[in-house]
């Protein structure tokens, strides 16, 4: 390593887009992101939690297999450092004394200079790490070119000081001068504030410059966003890396007065809430088709909204020559319909094919005849359309391996508003977590903004009247949404209270809502739960989407009455309790 002045340190944040499981990928992309930071002079080269293994690695991490590789790949790793070039700091899991740890390797010098392993493992939302990991011991700082750097690790830095096992606190307390904190933190509406305010917080307390570096890309349902940042010792901000994209950046940092100041370094500009669930979930279908070796998509457009903004999604991710779609007319599909979906497909420089189903249906209906003799048509023979159509899309794809992505929206899929095996067939759906009324403000903000990185064209790519129309399924004569449901605003309001915000339907109620709206919706949410298991992934974008987050038994009896209920009598469960505990001392 090159002799630098010992008031002076240079370092490399990378924030990269790893592949879980890709282990020998992962250790390219650090490889070459470390030939990045030498040639911009850097002492040090920090990665993001477990980048060598990807994340999150879910259970694939407890293959002792698995975890064999990904320690070979930081011995490897580690040797590379032998040459002169900066010292790393990169994830990994690490099995010590058989206990599996969430680690944060140094190397230097050709080797493994310290291992640091993370303490407080979250274990709510998305995250299960208690599952997989072991708790590390609280740890020291590590010593690079004489300055003491402390590594705590993602959550590690959510306690507040004086919590139990409270490891910024510890480092301070044993002569850290600076943290360099490595994240595996997924995007949801509102994130980036969050981060902001918990790194200020650690930072008033321990009275030392912190940088946070999260890794970006889409894995499953997440997506990181990136959006890297430090702050001085003062609070202030040090600098800011992009959301949403990989960079390598060398930022330079001085020492006077005892303490450290970030002297050089990209201050990115933040990005608003829609442009960001955009890009989000623009970037999650990308990665997911692209890490799961797809040729590209195809989707159903059906001149309706939600398929609208699934198309727009899809070119921009991926290109219009990877993206089919296909208009399933029957009986039932307008003009309108047809010529609206023509309309978005030429915008976007699409492949567009129409296939008609009605000889399909037909069939459907002919085979089922002597079974339904006697009976009323009702919404048996509209899901036989859903599922008609499913049935084409579903050969297109296994026919040009094209990825079938599926558009119900998170309104649909509260209430159950959606065909099993029918408009529900697909690998993935890039706006499951937007409630119907963000997907229209989404497909506004597209109109007349396209993100960086989007590979569709400028300009408006959804026609004024796929805004403006009445939602229908189109699946009778004269449908809409609106003979099923509420009207979407009054459905999403009341939704985001059950879902996200756990409100009792009371609360609801008493929040001027009407009773019987309430309680149906109430209803319904409960009833789709068989629905909601068997949807394909998506982005996540809210605090609480349907899968990772809010896990409901599909057998529940359970209902809110829609009155408050009478407080439970706590004295008399303490007195219980005592009596059981008096009851087992004889």
């Amino acid at each position: 390593m090159n002799e630098r002045p010992a008031d002076r340190l240079a370092i490399a944040v990378a924030q990269l887009n790893p592949v879980v499981g890709d282990i020998s990928g992962n250790l390219s992309r650090a490889r070459a992101a470390r030939a990045v930071a030498a040639g911009d002079g850097a002492d040090l080269v920090a990665f993001s939690e477990l980048f060598i293994a990807g994340y999150p690695p879910e259970d694939l991490v407890l293959k002792p297999a698995f975890q064999a590789a990904c320690r070979v790949a930081v011995e490897n790793l580690a040797r590379q450092t032998n040459d002169g070039g900066p010292a790393v700091l990169v994830g990994t899991p690490w099995l010590e004394d058989n206990k599996l740890y969430n680690a944060y390797a140094l190397l230097a010098e050709g080797r493994i200079k310290a291992i640091r392993c993370k303490v407080n493992l979250p274990n709510y939302g998305v995250f299960d790490e208690k599952r997989v990991f072991a708790s590390g011991p609280v740890p020291g700082p590590v010593s690079l070119r004489d300055v003491r750097l402390g590594l705590p690790i993602c959550e590690d830095t959510w306690t507040d000081w004086g919590d139990y096992e409270n490891v910024v606190e510890c480092l301070a307390e044993t002569g850290a001068e600076f943290l360099v904190v490595p994240n595996g933190s997924p995007y949801w509406r509102g994130k980036a504030d969050v981060r902001l305010n918990v790194a200020v917080a650690r930072v008033t307390e321990a009275a030392l410059p912190l940088i946070y570096i999260n890794q970006v890309g889409g894995q499953d349902e997440l997506v990181f966003d990136g959006a890297s940042f430090a702050l001085n010792a003062d609070r202030s901000i040090a600098f800011q890396l992009p959301a949403f994209a990989e960079a390598v950046v060398t930022t330079r940092w001085s020492r006077s007065n005892g303490g450290w100041r970030c002297v050089a370094g990209p201050t990115a500009a933040a990005e608003d809430s829609d442009t960001s669930d955009y890009t989000a979930c623009m970037l999650g279908l990308r990665d997911y088709v692209d890490k799961n070796g797809f040729a590209g998509i195809v989707l159903g457009l059906s001149g309706g909204i939600d398929s609208a903004l699934c198309a727009v999604l899809a070119t921009d991710a991926l290109g219009a020559e990877r993206v089919r779609a296909v208009m399933l007319p029957f009986r039932y599909t307008a003009q309108q319909s047809l010529d609206d979906a023509a309309a978005i497909a030429r915008a976007l420089g699409v492949r567009y094919d129409v296939v008609p189903i009605e000889s399909a249906v037909k069939g459907f209906e002919s085979t089922l005849a002597e079974i339904f003799a006697g009976k009323a048509r009702d919404v048996t023979e509209e899901n036989l359309q859903a599922r008609a159509r499913g049935v084409v899309l579903m050969a297109i794809s296994n026919k040009f391996g094209l990825m079938v992505v599926t558009t119900g929206n998170k309104s649909e899929m509260s209430v159950g508003y959606a065909t099993l095996y029918g408009d529900m067939n697909g690998g993935f759906n890039p706006i499951k977590d937007l409630y119907k009324t963000e997907v229209y403000r989404l497909a506004r903000l597209r109109n007349r903004w396209k993100p960086d990185g989007a590979l569709g064209p400028d300009g408006p790519v959804i026609v004024e009247d796929v805004l403006t129309r009445a939602p229908s399924a189109e699946l009778r004569e004269n449908q809409t949404d609106q003979d099923t449901l509420p009207p979407y605003e009054v459905l999403d309001a009341i939704l985001q209270r059950l879902v996200e915000g756990e409100e009792p339907t009371s609360a609801i109620i008493a929040a001027g809502f009407d009773r019987d709206t309430v309680m149906k919706v109430e209803r319904m949410l409960y009833l789709a739960e068989y629905k909601r298991r068997q949807a394909a992934p998506g982005v996540k974008v809210t605090l609480r989407n349907f899968g990772r987050d809010r896990r409901y038994p599909i057998v529940n009896r359970f209902r809110d009455p829609g009155t408050p209920l009478p407080e439970p009598d706590r004295a008399l469960a303490a007195g219980t309790a005592m009596a059981k505990a008096g009851a087992a001392d004889f």
